[in-house]
């Protein structure tokens, strides 16, 4: 990209059962995260197919940009709270954001 003011922060993507959306939002705030983006996911993994309109059994996905110190300590959190009970799945990018103010 020219001609545009750009930082480099972390996305940080969680895909996990959405009865967990009350207790994440709740972890991740106290963590230190200002601003995320749910919605429902579907698809096919180790837990077998899961579809957004299947009520208990649906899933969410939960997009944070922030800093790498803060990506790296959600992660850490929520591996050790939900990663040996939950169906949970976690992945970290890298991207550019052209609103840095807006991420930590």
């Amino acid at each position: 990209m020219t001609g545009l003011a750009q930082t480099h922060r972390k996305l940080l993507t969680v895909i996990t059962e959405s009865n967990l959306e009350r207790d994440l939002v709740r972890e991740i705030e106290a963590l230190g995260v200002r601003g995320y983006t749910i919605s429902d996911a579907r698809g096919r993994g180790d837990q077998g197919l899961r579809a957004s309109h299947w009520g208990h059994s649906s899933n969410i996905r939960v997009e944070i940009v922030c800093d790498t110190p803060l990506a790296e300590l959600v992660l850490t959190k929520l591996r050790e709270k939900y990663y040996a009970h939950y169906a949970i799945v976690m992945w970290v990018q890298d991207v550019e954001v052209l609103r840095p103010d807006k991420f930590r």
